[in-house]
């Protein structure tokens, strides 16, 4: 996601002065190809730019990319806007916010509902949560990186928004692996199946991105199943602090834990249907 973000900065005019990954040989092929540099550390690329886009996998990743000790993007901050686009707990975007400010620095998060291919074409949907003068300032990137915006509310509100997204897309992702799973049992045309599914109430996004690949078992990645695990566990945190009981995403969440388990958390979500599927390895 980070990649393609950076790839449609760079062809909608704006200087990308540096790219940085954990595994330093991905950033120095990305800066070969964009033409900026690949700084080794965090430090040096905070350094480099008035504006870092940070893109990482879970809590404890943005933890520690600012960290308060040790190299983090917190050494060169100052005067620096943070753009956090992880999907991570509302809790720690506020942790991470209070950082930065107490670091002379400004942070926004940017929540994603979108995919890969959406990343690079510009045309994210983005939940964004953060004060509104920090909005205003860097909302003219954020329109070339998305074909909707939405601002939410406060830091840590669009990680609540988004947490009920994912938890809402992977109940329908679980959902639909059953149905065509319970097809494939008891016989029934799939691809018929498919269609009667989207003309009635059966109807969801999810078919429209999924279906195909549960019945031909191609599960290539644009989001993984331990992505999955790990966002509808966000949202079942979150349920459990609000009192509200959330059987259908425990259920889910517990799928899609499940996949991991069988060594298949980097398959895509819907890989979720190598569970439900009647006759396959899972």
């Amino acid at each position: 996601m980070g990649a393609n973000m950076a790839r449609r900065l760079k062809d909608t005019g704006h200087t990308v002065s540096a790219v940085y990954d954990v595994k330093h040989e991905v950033a120095q092929g990305l800066a070969t190809e964009l033409g900026c540099g690949a700084p080794s550390t965090l430090a040096e690329t905070a350094a480099s730019a008035d504006l870092v886009i940070t893109v990482v996998t879970d809590d404890a990743a943005m933890r520690g990319i600012f960290a308060k000790e040790g190299d983090t993007l917190l050494t060169n901050a100052t005067g620096k806007v943070f753009m956090n686009c992880a999907t991570v707990s509302p809790a720690v975007h506020q942790e991470i916010s209070a950082a930065c400010e107490a670091a002379g620095a400004s942070a926004l998060e940017a929540c994603m509902a979108s995919s890969i291919t959406q990343a690079r074409n510009g045309t994210l949907y983005l939940m964004v949560g953060g004060d509104a003068e920090t909005f205003a300032r860097v909302e003219p990137i954020l329109k070339d990186l998305s074909a909707s915006l939405r601002h939410v509310g406060g830091v840590g509100q669009a990680a609540k928004v988004k947490a009920l997204v994912n938890m809402v897309m992977n109940i329908n992702t679980a959902g639909l692996a059953e149905g065509l799973g319970l097809g494939a049992a008891l016989g029934l045309d799939l691809q018929m199946l498919k269609e009667v599914f989207s003309q009635t109430g059966a109807n969801s996004r999810v078919l429209e991105t999924d279906g195909d690949d549960m019945i031909a078992r191609e599960h290539d990645c644009f989001f993984s199943a331990s992505h999955a695990a790990k966002d509808s566990g966000i949202a079942n945190a979150l349920a459990a602090e609000a009192g509200v009981d959330v059987p259908l995403s425990r259920a889910t969440e517990a799928q899609y834990r499940r996949l991991i388990d069988l060594d298949l958390g980097e398959l895509d979500k819907s890989g979720i249907a190598e569970i439900t599927f009647p006759g396959r390895s899972a």
